[in-house]
């Protein structure tokens, strides 16, 4: 079975690349999830969050917004103590303040998978690469995402983040058209 090649190492990140990676995600909470996730990531490599998820999720209350939201100080010191999760100041903080944006998108009618999905039209935007070297690191459509999710309030969202996001969440297909991920997302 063919893959993309970004996904070879080890076990966990095999299972995500085949079960998640690409695949459309309209789900509210999971979008939130991950777009707190991939600003995480930014400066390390996603097996490293990837490996960390179950400590995220546990740590930032299952990604609750309404929760994290409302994270005082106490909170924050024991996120930054807490070494299953990427000690950054900045990304904890980042991670509520996202929290506070998404309630506040939520109190002006907007939902946020709407607001992400918006970027693309409302489908996947499906694309033919052959190599990595094909696979850009941002487009037109991530640096809108950008620029939309910082005046709304959100951080860690540049727009090499939001491509990745759009990649993870399916909003784009970059499974290369050798893996076999492809065609079934091309659907």
């Amino acid at each position: 079975m063919q893959r993309c090649p970004w996904c070879e190492g080890f076990d966990l990140y095999r299972h995500y690349h085949d079960t998640e990676w690409g695949v459309p995600q309209r789900d509210d909470r999971a979008l939130f999830e991950l777009i707190n996730l991939e600003g995480a990531q930014a400066g390390l490599s996603w097996s490293t969050v990837l490996k960390k998820r179950e400590t995220y999720r546990a740590a930032f209350d299952q990604f609750d917004p309404e929760k994290i939201a409302r994270y005082d100080a106490a909170k924050v010191a024991e996120l930054l103590a807490d070494p299953g999760i990427v000690r950054n100041r900045l990304k904890v903080a980042a991670t509520i303040g996202n929290a506070q944006a998404y309630l506040a998108l939520q109190s002006k009618g907007q939902n946020f998978g709407q607001f992400v999905w918006q970027f693309v039209g409302g489908e996947p935007l499906q694309h033919g690469r052959k190599s990595m070297a094909e696979v850009p690191a941002q487009t037109t459509e991530s640096d809108t995402m950008s620029k939309a999710l910082k005046k709304a309030g959100f951080k860690f969202v540049g727009t090499t983040i939001c491509y990745a996001f759009m990649q993870a969440s399916g909003m784009v297909n970059d499974h290369l058209v050798s893996c076999h991920r492809h065609a079934p997302l091309a659907k």
